[in-house]
């Protein structure tokens, strides 16, 4: 089954909005059994026919405003899963978040248990040919990657793959002793097939999952969307509980 191509509304309003430009979603495939046990609790790999992804994903954050207040965008590279829990709440499981504003580390490490590192990040674009580059500090310093790519057309439509990676409403993170899902509320990413790729670097490797294949097997631009971020109150154990008792179990 496949996420719903557009986001369901929020329970409420957002404590978090943020701006995402210039995404970069490069994915490999991986069998889910090597992806189960970086998982939270309460978790498992969601599959389609019968594979599961691991992907690379650089963006900038122009702004972002917790709670009405503006504190800053940054420059962000992330390695994740994806992810389904009881409830049939799909989402994705970030392994690492290379972000380049140390007080924003922090503050997010504290606040929702999610791996942001701080990092040296650079995006830069010049007409269709877009380049980044990343290197770790703290924690766990010396992961690093560098990638270049030439953006291509604008797709008109989006193959079961590219819905899959990308329809993403929500995460999945590891906090206080319980896994929280994060809603994700956007449009649909405006993609663009990538004409040239390259790409240099350990970031997947230092994440604990080793690919089979140097290239990709999708890689995608997009000029971004604006976000807004909820947290659920039903943690990933309450929904198997609930469930269970629907079961009679």
């Amino acid at each position: 089954m496949l996420p719903p191509a557009d986001p369901p509304p929020l329970p409420g309003p957002p404590l978090l909005r943020q701006g995402w430009r210039d995404a970069v979603f490069a994915h490999w495939s991986i069998p889910p059994a090597r992806a189960a046990s970086l998982l939270p609790a309460h978790t498992r790999p969601d599959t389609l026919d019968g594979l599961t992804y691991v992907g690379l994903v650089a963006f900038r954050v122009p702004f972002t405003e917790a709670a009405g207040i503006p504190v800053g965008g940054f420059d962000e590279v992330n390695v994740r899963l994806y992810s389904v829990d009881p409830h049939g709440r799909r989402g994705v499981v970030f392994l690492s978040m290379d972000a380049d504003a140390a007080h924003g580390v922090l503050a997010a490490r504290a606040l929702t248990g999610l791996p942001y590192m701080w990092s040296d990040v650079s995006m830069r674009g010049v007409d269709d040919v877009h380049a980044g580059s990343v290197r770790r500090r703290l924690p766990g310093g010396g992961a690093r990657g560098r990638w270049r790519l030439t953006v291509g057309e604008r797709l008109d439509r989006v193959s079961r793959l590219e819905r899959f990676v990308t329809a993403r409403w929500g995460l999945h993170t590891r906090h206080a002793a319980n896994t929280w899902w994060i809603r994700v509320e956007h449009r649909p990413w405006p993609l663009h097939r990538v004409r040239s790729w390259s790409y240099e670097g350990d970031l997947l490797r230092a994440a604990g999952v080793p690919v089979d294949d140097r290239e990709p097997v999708s890689v995608l631009w997009s000029p971004g969307v604006d976000t807004e971020v909820s947290p659920s109150l039903v943690t990933a154990s309450r929904a198997r509980a609930l469930r269970s008792r629907r079961l009679g179990a």
